[in-house]
């Protein structure tokens, strides 16, 4: 395998931190913040978040054996409006410095596509590395690195990638973010809630008990232009940018894409107005995420995605691994209990709400569990083509939680049991050599062994579970409270929700090593970081281990 080439430091690199605060200096807000991270004032983040064309930076994603899909998102400004479709030249390089340039060609930034850029490098060699930029109106781009996947059936010696999830941007800085591209993966497999489309609080006082690290000027977001602007703050930060032009990602959606805890076409209030806000907000991730979709649908001369496009899809990496990233939100069905046009409940009691064990309802849309069972089928342990490790990158916690109190959580996979139960017994029957679940969602850390009640066996561990906690956003409980669930769920080996950060994981042939990354002070961008715990899992023993 080709070693990954160091960062480049010749181009134009994401703003570092001095630079982002002299750039509040220009928009005279420096004076809320402070020269020290350490500040006491909340600082308000600068809108228009850069002048810079490329202010939002570059990166990629969904690497196969000889493509990869880049991306980069030009930024009208008072200088340059970009009233008209512009040209962008791109070009990728074996070389930090480009002077062995592979490909490049131009592509076209349009209004109505949000200025977003997307292009597909094809025809590159499998398992390599390689550097990429964007030109445009005599401006360059900060200068991003990728890499491509295996070939199939490859051997692969390990595979080291991160996973994480939803980054609030007043709850906390993006320190896990800098830690993370420390930790050089090769690959960031990213779970959902890029965004959240909360406004700030306006009054101090309440800023204070919501304890907020930082601010931002944005409205509660309805329209395209207003998720486009979300997608724009939390984009400038940059660590997130550093990360992004550092390696490859694969991307899923949860709620705050759109509006917490929607499911289908369900959201609080009309259905009309929520369908017209589903759609916007669906559209902007497309154009600010590197997928393969948004390069098709532009290919059609498509705003977005025809309705009801899958988002849910597979990665190979060799014969070590196969990933399917899921979509756990546009085909869920209404969580039970729940009105139509109101807000899902937190939580309900089974004595008083039926339709909690209803097996018609679904997590992932019927569609998509056929095709997951499907997949999970084809990579069975007896065909001696079948990755060695299989994994199952979903939005939240799949793992049941009794909770002393008898509730059962609506949004998360309790709140659909038979749904659980379907993919269990598709996981039963697939016979896979080793399966792990990657989660996100509850802005904590979960660490489980998976068993299927209904087996013949039921005490024997079918899979292990890693799910997250967030990059910034708060828990919401504490610890006491997690600690009082565990005490009710033994298959649960760790649980905390004190810490943000992200985990990182190393996979062998023989050895799956996850650790729990976390940041020591979320609050501040320069915080240090440690390692929470360590966990193995070995190769056909099923089941997280302390490490």
């Amino acid at each position: 395998m080709q070693q990954p080439p160091p960062p480049d430091t010749s181009f134009p690199q994401p703003p570092n931190r001095r630079q982002w605060l002299q750039g509040l200096g220009a928009l005279g807000l420096a004076a809320n913040f402070g020269t020290t991270a350490h500040a006491q004032t909340l600082a308000m983040a600068p809108w228009p978040v850069s002048e810079q064309l490329f202010g939002l930076g570059v990166a990629s994603g969904e690497p196969d054996a000889s493509s990869v899909v880049l991306w980069t998102r030009l930024l009208p400004s008072s200088h340059a409006p970009l009233l008209r479709p512009q040209t962008v030249h791109w070009e990728l390089a074996h070389d930090a410095q480009f002077h062995q340039i592979v490909r490049q060609g131009e592509a076209m930034a349009t209004p109505d596509g949000g200025h977003s850029v997307h292009v597909l490098a094809q025809g590159l060699e499998a398992e390599r590395w390689y550097y990429y930029r964007f030109h445009c109106q005599g401006q360059t781009s900060a200068t991003g690195r990728t890499r491509t996947a295996p070939a199939a059936g490859a051997a692969v010696a390990q595979l080291r990638l991160v996973y994480a999830s939803c980054q609030r941007w007043e709850h906390g800085y993006y320190a896990a973010w800098r830690h993370a591209r420390e930790d050089d993966p090769d690959l960031v497999v990213f779970l959902g809630d890029y965004i959240y489309e909360y406004a700030s609080p306006k009054s101090p006082a309440k800023q204070k008990r919501s304890q907020l690290a930082r601010l931002q000027p944005l409205a509660y977001p309805v329209s395209l232009q207003d998720y486009r602007d979300r997608y724009a703050l939390h984009k400038s930060d940059p660590d997130l940018q550093a990360m992004h032009a550092h390696c490859p990602w694969l991307v899923t959606w949860d709620d705050h894409e759109v509006e917490d805890n929607y499911v289908g076409d369900y959201g609080v209030g009309k259905v009309q107005a929520f369908a017209a806000k589903r759609l916007a907000a669906y559209q902007a991730f497309y154009e600010n995420m590197p997928l393969r979709a948004s390069i098709a649908y532009k290919q059609a001369g498509l705003a977005m995605p025809a309705a009801g496009t899958p988002l849910y899809r597979q990665q190979s990496w060799g014969a070590l691994a196969e990933l399917w990233v899921l979509d756990a939100r546009q085909y869920r069905d209404l969580q039970a209990c729940r009105a139509p046009m109101g807000k899902s409940p937190a939580s309900v009691k089974a004595a008083d709400c039926a339709d909690l064990a209803s097996d018609r309802r679904s997590f992932l849309g019927w569609s998509q569990e056929r095709w997951l069972a499907g997949q999970l089928a084809g990579n069975s342990a007896a065909k001696p083509e079948s990755r060695r490790w299989s994994v199952i990158c979903q939005q939240t916690l799949f793992a049941e939680r009794a909770f002393p109190s008898g509730r059962t959580s609506a949004d998360t996979w309790d709140g659909y049991p038979a749904a659980r139960q379907r993919l269990l017994r598709a996981i039963g029957q697939a016979q896979l050599r080793n399966t792990v679940l990657l989660g996100g969602d509850i802005h904590q850390n979960y660490v489980c062994r998976i068993h299927d009640p209904e087996a013949a066996k039921p005490e024997q561990v079918l899979a292990s579970e890693f799910c997250g906690t967030s990059i910034s956003a708060h828990s919401g409980t504490t610890q006491a409270r997690v600690d009082a669930i565990v005490a009710h769920n033994p298959h649960v080996l760790l649980a905390r929700c004190d810490e943000r950060g992200y985990g990182l994981c190393d996979i062998s042939p023989k050895l799956w090593t996850t650790q729990l990354r976390v940041v020591n002070q979320p609050q501040y961008a320069d915080s240090a970081a440690h390692t929470l715990a360590r966990f193995v899992v070995e190769d056909q023993v099923a089941g997280p281990q302390w490490a």
